[in-house]
């Protein structure tokens, strides 16, 4: 079903939406959340794709589409725009991977975020693919809400020795 369409490219920091029968949105997610909604009532749906879910220092534009509530609230106010009505929209809820082994687990704070706000807007989820190690790659039809997932697992990379030039000195240079 999905092969033969037009596919959108849903970006980090944006959101899109259709009703189109011939488009399919995608993204490819890491530590990000990507919401994806739709009315089936309507035939209307939308994807976004969150990088954080907030600001965290009092400095920084809290209105900014970095973050997951000003995105959620834009995807959902254009959904409404377009006739979708909260009471039909359902929601599928996919990403927030652990890539990296730092200490700053920015996948679980997306989860976090995501998780407390389905269920403080009272939000109709009917399934999720949240956390793990992996990627994935996201295709949601809006039209009809059907999506599909693929994870994307590291395959392990040889070990390349590296090779070094000697490049002989041929004067100085100061630099002040």
């Amino acid at each position: 079903m999905f092969d033969n369409m037009v596919k959108v490219s849903v970006m980090q920091r944006s959101h899109h939406i259709s009703s189109d029968v011939n488009t399919v949105l995608s993204a490819v997610l890491g530590s990000c959340v990507a919401v994806c909604a739709f009315d089936a009532t309507m035939g209307i749906g939308g994807m976004n794709h969150m990088l954080l879910p907030d600001a965290r220092e009092k400095d920084q534009n809290a209105s900014s589409t970095l973050y997951g509530a000003n995105l959620m609230e834009l995807l959902l106010n254009d959904l409404y725009k377009q006739g979708a009505r909260r009471q039909y929209l359902q929601f599928k809820l996919f990403g927030g991977g652990k890539l990296t082994s730092n200490g700053f687990d920015a996948g679980e704070r997306n989860i976090n975020f995501i998780s407390e706000f389905v269920k403080n807007e009272g939000l109709n989820v009917i399934s999720s693919s949240l956390g793990g190690n992996a990627g994935r790659r996201i295709e949601f039809h809006p039209a009809t809400g059907r999506s599909r997932q693929k994870l994307l697992i590291d395959k392990p990379v040889e070990s390349i020795a590296l090779q070094t030039e000697i490049i002989p000195e041929t004067g100085t240079m100061e630099l002040f």
